[in-house]
């Protein structure tokens, strides 16, 4: 796995015009998240369907499978929750403060900075991806070339947990957490859909209402997801 820098052009391309624009997009999205760090975890206390999500997991993962936690934040609680079921954990995120947070919580995994968006196999790959409430934070675009990547960093038979927010919008700038961030919302047909067109069939699926603990933050529904490469097992 090669990654890059936020929005960096890690493949070796030349940056044009319309990949500096996505560059210092990416550079505000993390700054937003530097500004809002361990303020995540105060306003979204309970992680119920996301702590759920990854024990069906585990249930399928070999020991000490390799798992890459895509928009790990602070590291709570799904890498936390995956090392101490013994994976290996590469912790993912744009934001230099969330991944200090993380390594302070989970000690035992790897921290790589990096975007989503600059994945790149290399490697035997992971047995296993996990990105919740990462994907949200693209244009509806780039969330199936976001899937294709991740499904090329899958190993055979490797198994991938998504959540997303239900909604109709893309790519909208809102308030959130006194910082300003841009956001898409998906519909579960359509989320299903483009699971389904990026290659994966999902074995499970939950929807929750959440309400965050704080007015800085809307009450939202959550869809949690987990598939497995379609070419592998179907």
């Amino acid at each position: 796995m090669v990654i890059g820098n936020p929005g960096s052009a890690a493949r070796g391309e030349p940056a044009g015009a319309a990949d500096r624009a996505w560059i210092e997009r990416e550079r505000d999205q993390a700054r937003a998240w530097e500004a809002i760090g361990a303020r995540y975890d105060e306003a979204f206390p309970h992680k119920d369907g996301q702590l759920a999500m990854v024990a069906t997991l585990l249930e399928l993962l070999p020991p000490g499978a390799r798992v890459l936690d895509i928009g790990s934040g602070t590291g709570l609680p799904t890498a936390r929750q995956l090392t101490a079921a013994g994976c290996r954990v590469t912790c993912l995120d744009i934001s230099p403060r969330m991944l200090g947070i993380a390594e302070q919580n989970v000690p035992e995994a790897e921290f790589v900075l990096g975007d989503v968006m600059d994945l790149s196999a290399d490697g035997p790959g992971f047995e296993a991806v996990t990105a919740f409430f990462v994907l949200l934070h693209l244009p509806r675009e780039k969330v199936r070339t976001a899937l294709g990547l991740i499904g090329e960093v899958l190993a055979p038979g490797g198994w991938f947990a998504v959540a997303m927010v239900e909604g109709d919008v893309d790519d909208v700038p809102i308030a959130f957490l006194d910082s300003r961030i841009r956001v898409t919302g998906i519909l579960r047909d359509d989320l299903r859909t483009l699971l389904s067109e990026s290659g994966f069939v999902i074995g499970h699926e939950q929807v929750l209402s959440y309400a965050p603990e704080t007015t800085s933050a809307k009450p939202e529904i959550q869809m949690f997801f987990l598939c497995h490469k379609a070419d592998e097992r179907s």
